[in-house]
């Protein structure tokens, strides 16, 4: 059990969290939540006993192995499999031990170390790297490459392996899913629910969390604060906490104000200076209730695109590709105004590929692509961030990108995305990634675009951030094409999903859920056996069939959600009509000068009302059983 006691801890004198008291059980699979900068990265620092407390007690088993992924990875000229492998510690002393031993001729030691190789599941260990790695989209000849010839983002997902095959007690992670692809992500998704050990994690991918957390640990204001349930019971249990200390708040300020008034009118009286006193002294008392502020430190929207044409691109029998390798063939796709499809894919399927195809920075080799005459591209990936220009601020890239407009209107639109005060003059070399993605984000917003086409948008931004900007895109009059791993965002604001597999892009007739099934099938299709294996065809029709069977019971479910939303938007129509049919009836002026049919017209509406609403609410309820016993 991890205990804290009264624990404080600031990060270059700055004081981050003061007098915390909390336990963290083992087995707890626990979300770390808090605004940008409050303290989480410096928790696991404190954890992992790499900054020190200034104040209090942290408690935990000494004999506990913490496991979390490294910032950086050197390029070294070790294959992939082995640096992996380096990550269980135990493992490489164990093996190392053995080697000693074995050059020692020492039985006696070799058959104990034999056995400690055994409890530790050593023999096992290259297996489940490789399949930690397959998980998170390496191939088999990608085990055998040195770990220097890997790109950036797939150096952390070596890290990440890394800290996955380390049989940790303490698993902490901190923004797991950044530089993972959906397959990717639900595969982790999925290995973490089955993580036995401890969990604390900081991600700003809502889905994630809700699937894998039990706890959410948030920090606010110095203060850290333990709720139970994932991160949308979270949500809910803090905005009503919030609105309740919002509300004590706004009373206690009539009190205050009634207090000052109070004051003001009785301080010079001699007959009333004493109670005037008393209340001073009550007000110097009052323990003042802190207001609740939930707003967003993020506000803007796209604006309307000045132009549009119909169609806004097209692509007519395309293939696309490396050298003379075609990757994507036969591609047939018009996007037209409205338009929001979302691209889905397993990891080198070409999903980046079309977009950058899309977006005119990639050439097709063969077919057309036939831009409107009005067509106006935003596009975002994450090469953007590079080309910001590190000496120049973020008001500086605006100027430079709109030279005649007036200074304070660029001012307050970088407010916007949170570039205030000192910041929005501050040179971009020393922002974070996820100030560097908002930048980038806020100049390709502002060019007003018809057509958005984003690769991976919501890398490095946090859970504020990526709220502001699915409501952004829930409200832009803007096409759109988006290739993103967080659900939230493909499920808000996309209305058309496409699946890039096999070297086609075709339309997918299914929801996420659906997705997750497929991709379930192709691993499961990957690690059958050979083709002369007896079994193999029973197990193929198996899999079939209960693929089936799920995508039945999915299509099913999604029916009886959609009928459960209808009754809901029907029941609150009704029930708002109910409520004024109630207030005529009582009303007495309605019987003053009596018009029978009206009443009877009312009264007979009434009835009718209260008919359908109990209807209505039983066939709501029997939905809502089957849901239950369709999810158990």
């Amino acid at each position: 059990m991890i205990l804290l006691r009264k624990i404080a801890f600031a990060r270059a004198g700055k004081p981050l969290v003061t007098d915390a008291s909390l336990q963290l059980h083992p087995g707890w699979k626990i979300g770390l939540t808090g605004a940008n900068g409050c303290g989480k990265s410096s928790f696991f620092a404190l954890l992992r006993g790499e900054l020190n407390a200034e104040g209090g007690d942290l408690e935990m088993p000494a004999v506990w192995r913490i496991g979390h992924v490294a910032q950086d990875t050197p390029a070294l000229p070790a294959p992939a499999l082995e640096f992996v492998l380096d990550g269980d510690s135990e493992l490489r002393e164990v093996e190392s031990a053995l080697l000693d031993a074995e050059d020692a001729h020492d039985g006696h030691l070799i058959a104990e170390l034999h056995t400690r190789l055994q409890d530790i599941d050593g023999y096992a260990a290259k297996a489940r790297a490789a399949e930690i790695l397959a998980g998170l989209g390496f191939t088999e000849a990608d085990h055998r490459r040195a770990v220097a010839d890997f790109s950036g983002g797939w150096r952390v997902r070596l890290n990440l392996a890394r800290a996955l095959v380390a049989r940790a007690d303490l698993l902490l992670l901190d923004e797991p899913t950044n530089h993972l692809d959906l397959d990717a992500v639900l595969w982790l998704e999925s290995w973490l629910k089955s993580f036995p050990g401890t969990l604390v994690m900081i991600s700003h991918d809502r889905d994630f969390l809700d699937a894998v957390v039990n706890q959410i640990l948030h920090i606010d204001a110095g203060q850290m604060k333990l709720y139970g349930g994932n991160y949308s019971t979270f949500e809910r249990t803090r905005a009503e906490r919030l609105a309740l200390q919002q509300a004590m708040y706004v009373k206690q300020q009539r009190e205050v104000a009634h207090l000052h008034t109070y004051i003001e009118r009785f301080r010079a009286k001699a007959s009333k200076a004493r109670q005037a006193q008393s209340r001073l002294k009550a007000l110097a008392r009052m323990e003042l209730i802190s207001a609740a502020h939930v707003d967003t430190p993020f506000e803007f929207r796209f604006r309307e695109p000045e132009g549009v044409s119909d169609p806004l691109l097209s692509l007519e029998d395309v293939a696309i590709g490396y050298g003379e390798i075609a990757l994507l063939e036969k591609i047939r796709l018009t996007l037209r105004p409205g338009n929001r499809i979302g691209l889905l894919g397993r990891n080198g399927a070409g999903k980046s590929t079309l977009v950058k195809l899309l977006a005119g920075e990639k050439s097709a080799l063969a077919g057309r692509r036939l831009e409107g005459r009005h067509l106006k591209i935003g596009y975002f990936a994450q090469h953007q961030m590079e080309l910001l220009r590190p000496d120049e601020s973020p008001l500086k890239h605006l100027v430079r990108q709109e030279p005649l407009t007036r200074e304070q209107e660029l001012r307050d639109y970088l407010g916007g995305f949170d570039f205030r005060g000192q910041m929005v003059d501050a040179p971009c070399r020393h922002f974070s990634g996820g100030e560097k993605a908002r930048l980038a984000l806020a100049l390709m917003i502002r060019t007003r675009p018809n057509l958005l086409l984003l690769d991976e948008p919501t890398n490095h931004l946090d859970l504020e951030m990526r709220e502001a900007l699915t409501l952004a895109l829930q409200e832009t009059e803007a096409a759109m094409v988006l290739v993103s791993h967080d659900r939230h965002l493909l499920r808000t604001t996309v209305d058309e999903l496409w699946l890039v597999a096999d070297g086609r892009a075709q339309p997918f007739d299914g929801d996420l859920d659906d997705f997750a099934a497929w991709l379930a099938s192709r691993r499961n299709q990957a690690r059958t056996n050979t083709p002369d294996d007896p079994g193999k065809t029973l197990r193929i029709e198996s899999r079939v069939a209960d693929a089936a069977s799920k995508k039945s019971t999915l299509a099913g479910r999604r029916n009886l959600q959609k009928e459960a939303e209808k009754i809901e938007k029907q029941l609150a129509g009704w029930q708002a009509e109910k409520t004024e049919l109630d207030g005529k009836l009582a009303d007495p002026t309605l019987y003053a000068t009596p018009d029978r049919a009206l009443i009877e017209n009312l009264n007979k509406r009434q009835v009718e009302l209260t008919t359908d609403i109990e209807a209505a609410e039983m066939r709501w309820l029997e939905i809502h059983e089957a849901l239950e016993v369709a999810c158990s």
